[in-house]
């Protein structure tokens, strides 16, 4: 019988401490990039400091910014902008290559570039506008993927005026970048979010990573404050696109910072933002803005026709109300505001 006993209380004991062992222990940690700020949530059962990895991390993206950012004059993109004699690192390749794929996809709605438009539109670092009906043309000539390429690890322009901007899909592919590293370390569950982009592998805890989705209301600048849907993800990535962040109004007429490569000028349109589901951030970064681009009509066009992405689009009506598609395929991943 004692024998018995302590049989059952050496089971016992296991199990107690096999669930400990299977507690999940999240860790999380946030900072400043690009601009903007950063947040990422982890399982941490490998113990890993997470200061550590926050240095790590910065490092990473550190070494992004010397590569494609165009607040940086030293940066990579920067000395090419210039014409100077510089050959880009990996980080700009990989964002060219995926550039150039997304450009093909939507028929030249995403381009990089629009660089001499977005800056004479006064969304450039200097934020200066100096945009004119005169100007339209000359500057819709430097425009168009096929007028650059990359050879034997040389970019290749056709006009040197040609300037690139990869903002409509830098965070997106930082997010992809710190994805790898955390791959790497050996980290099974996380989600990672740079400016409102994010990508999440795995759970949290067992269940769906949740993201909030805000209203495109303007001047609705503190991301969670308001939002219009939470959508579910495991091991996909998520980005957002709208005009009611970064815009300014002139004369009485709004004008969004997403740039229409085809006729030179602000997106003017039904839709108000394009939240695009897909396998890579970078990928739902750069179809998110083309969305923009694209209008209501034709962002649900390109999405049915494209099953690997989902969408979720936020346009307003003839009367000015807010109203939603949804992509079947997000259907059963998506609560709107008032569902839960």
């Amino acid at each position: 019988m004692k024998n018995r006993l302590l049989s059952g209380l050496l089971l016992m004991s296991l199990v107690v401490i096999s669930c400990k062992e299977k507690k999940t222990v999240i860790a999380n940690f946030t900072g400043y990039t690009q601009g903007t700020t950063y947040s990422i949530v982890y399982e941490n059962n490998k113990n890993i400091n997470p200061e550590d990895l926050k240095l790590k991390v910065e490092n990473i993206l550190h070494e992004f910014d010397m590569s494609l950012s165009l607040y940086k004059d030293s940066s990579i993109i920067s000395r090419l902008n210039r014409n100077e004699e510089v050959v880009p690192d990996s980080f700009f390749t990989e964002v060219f290559a995926k550039s150039a794929l997304i450009s093909k996809m939507t028929d030249g709605a995403f381009d990089i570039t629009v660089g001499p438009l977005v800056k004479a539109w006064g969304f450039g670092p200097d934020g200066h506008k100096n945009f004119s009906e005169s100007k339209r043309d000359s500057l819709l000539k430097l425009v168009g993927m096929n007028k650059v390429s990359l050879v034997n690890g040389r970019l290749i322009k056709s006009d040197p005026g040609i300037c690139l901007d990869v903002n409509a899909i830098a965070q997106g592919y930082s997010v992809d970048v710190i994805c790898r590293y955390f791959d790497s370390v050996g980290i099974l569950n996380y989600l990672i979010e740079i400016g409102g982009e994010v990508r999440g592998r795995g759970t949290k805890a067992g269940a769906y990573w949740r993201i909030g989705i805000d209203k495109p209301v303007d001047n609705n600048l503190s991301p969670g404050e308001t939002l219009q849907a939470i959508i579910r993800i495991s091991d996909k990535a998520l980005a957002t696109s709208g005009n009611y962040r970064k815009f300014y109004v002139e004369n009485g007429i709004k004008y969004s910072h997403t740039i229409d490569p085809k006729t030179g000028y602000p997106a003017k349109n039904q839709l108000l933002s394009a939240t695009i589901i897909a396998n890579d951030c970078a990928m739902a970064d750069g179809i998110a803005t083309a969305c923009m681009v694209m209008g209501k009509d034709g962002a649900i066009d390109f999405i049915n026709k494209n099953p690997h992405l989902s969408g979720y689009l936020i346009y307003s009506d003839e009367g000015g109300n807010f109203k939603t598609w949804i992509s079947e395929n997000l259907k059963e991943y998506i609560s709107e505001t008032g569902e839960e």
